[in-house]
């Protein structure tokens, strides 16, 4: 860790993925929250392990560390949601995922979410007015959901953390990295009460 990062010593950070994740949305920003101090630990629907995927093809078997069903957001203080298109997609269609997704919001707690992974910011509803990037295939659904997005290579925006694509994982890791660091963020809870009040 370098010296002027924030330490994240004592934070604990959920890592929501499933079969089909982009193994290195995974690992290295995991290995970043490692380094800067961060217990980590990869929550999943499946129990065992999940099959990584490496850009063109399957990648590694990754360790689940919690199932889904025997955890809670209150087990932790931050949210990471990696991407791949198979990852996501299949999380958004399980309600106990995007109950878990949602709670972090409702929280205050912040959140990191790059490439396909704001798909579950969508299906959690908690992008209203929010400014966010993604994968560019995501644009026109991050826009319905009422965010406002921008092609960047991470958008910061009170405690959300967004990136678009695997060559801005080291912005990514950096800002995340701060808004973990930071805690609490108030202006997430407003997100979800925007999107429940529509």
């Amino acid at each position: 860790m370098a010296a002027n990062s924030p330490s994240l010593s004592g934070k604990r950070v959920a890592i929501l993925a499933t079969d089909g994740v982009e193994q290195v949305e995974l690992t290295e920003p995991r290995k970043a929250l490692d380094a800067a101090g961060a217990k980590t630990k990869v929550v999943s629907p499946k129990s065992g392990s999940i099959k990584g995927w490496n850009l063109t093809n399957w990648g590694d078997d990754i360790k689940v560390d919690v199932a889904l069903d025997s955890t809670s957001p209150d087990d932790f203080d931050a949210l990471m949601l990696p991407g791949g298109v198979m990852n996501p997609d299949t999380l958004r269609m399980n309600e106990d995922a995007v109950n878990f997704v949602r709670a972090f919001f409702e929280a205050g707690k912040p959140v990191a979410s790059i490439c396909h992974g704001p798909w579950m910011l969508v299906e959690a509803d908690v992008v209203r007015g929010r400014n966010v990037t993604s994968w560019p295939s995501l644009r026109t659904d991050l826009r319905n959901a009422g965010a406002n997005w921008t092609d960047s290579e991470s958008v910061t925006d009170h405690g959300l953390v967004t990136s678009r694509k695997p060559d801005d994982i080291p912005a990514f890791s950096r800002k995340m990295i701060e808004e973990f660091a930071e805690g609490v963020h108030e202006e997430q809870r407003a997100s979800v009460h925007a999107g429940a009040s529509r």
